[in-house]
């Protein structure tokens, strides 16, 4: 264990949360000459959309970016209806035999993940699907796993880490959640 003292990007962070920039460019490390010079970059609504944007720059190769709103798709959907916030999803590419990386900000339970690849059935079959994210944050509910992986943490289940942006910059914090009883 080290005193490292806190640096401003890191400041206010609970310890173990990767600052934002540090995980992009982890992340970037292990994509780089894996992913395919073609494939497309599909980013889960909002944070993950907005990864899928800055990586498809940063990425080698020619990376056209889409979007989707796995709203209607959630398997909990009936329990906890509609988001206030419900987006168009936007994939101006062909799905059908496409190398998709499937791009999101925080891999948790798989519930967003399995919820977009239904949707992105929906639109063809790709020939691959890999997933793409910022934060594993463990805890998964479905059997799935990201190919890359800026950062893997513990957070408590009562806390949800979430991304936002600051200008050009990606920042990490956590906040807390209302759990709702299981059945």
């Amino acid at each position: 264990m080290t005193n490292a003292k806190p640096t401003k990007a890191t400041e206010g962070l609970p310890e173990g949360l990767p600052e934002a920039e540090q995980a992009l460019g982890a992340l970037l490390d292990k994509m780089r000459g894996t992913v395919a010079m073609d494939a497309k970059f599909i980013g889960i609504y909002s944070g993950g959309a907005w990864l899928a944007e800055r990586l498809a720059t940063l990425v080698p190769g020619e990376h056209p970016v889409g979007f989707i709103d796995v709203s209607f798709y959630r398997d909990d959907y009936g329990q906890k209806g509609l988001r206030a916030k419900v987006k168009t999803t936007t994939l101006p590419f062909e799905v059908e035999r496409s190398r998709i990386v499937l791009i999101d900000d925080v891999l948790y339970t798989g519930r967003s993940v399995r919820a977009a690849i239904n949707e992105i059935f929906d639109y063809g079959r790709p020939e691959k699907i890999e997933l793409a994210v910022l934060v594993d944050r463990g805890g998964r509910e479905l059997p799935i796993e990201a190919t890359y992986v800026g950062a893997r943490v513990t957070v408590a289940r009562e806390l949800s880490v979430v991304l936002s942006r600051a200008a050009d910059r990606f920042e990490l914090s956590v906040e807390p959640v209302a759990i709702e009883p299981r059945a």
